[in-house]
């Protein structure tokens, strides 16, 4: 989705490092954006798994229903997961060249 974005913001990000020659602020723009949007599903994954630990219960053994190290294992893992895919676009969007991108509408 963040490859996607990217994709169809090229003209607006080709010509931005003319404006600011900074690099930075587009790798910026780009992981604020796909890592908002992380943050927001693994906070909703995390409050339906509270919910749904009531109806899964009798399947966990040696784990209890809420064990804060598994949750915080997972949601740092799939943290650094959703950075890794937000950096490949991003890196690629701060290499976008401003002529390309005025010629490519």
């Amino acid at each position: 989705m963040i490859s996607y974005s990217v994709t169809q913001r090229t003209r607006e990000i080709g010509i931005a490092p003319r404006w600011a020659p900074v690099t930075t602020n587009v790798l910026r723009l780009v992981l604020r954006h796909g890592m908002s949007l992380a943050v927001l599903g693994l906070l909703l994954g995390v409050g339906a798994s509270f919910g749904l630990t009531q109806l899964l219960q009798n399947l966990l053994f040696g784990v209890g229903d809420r064990d804060p190290v598994t949750l915080g294992t997972v949601f740092a893992g799939l943290g650094l997961v959703a950075l890794f895919a937000c950096l490949i676009p991003a890196r690629r969007a701060t290499q976008v060249d401003p002529v390309i991108a005025l010629r490519s509408e």
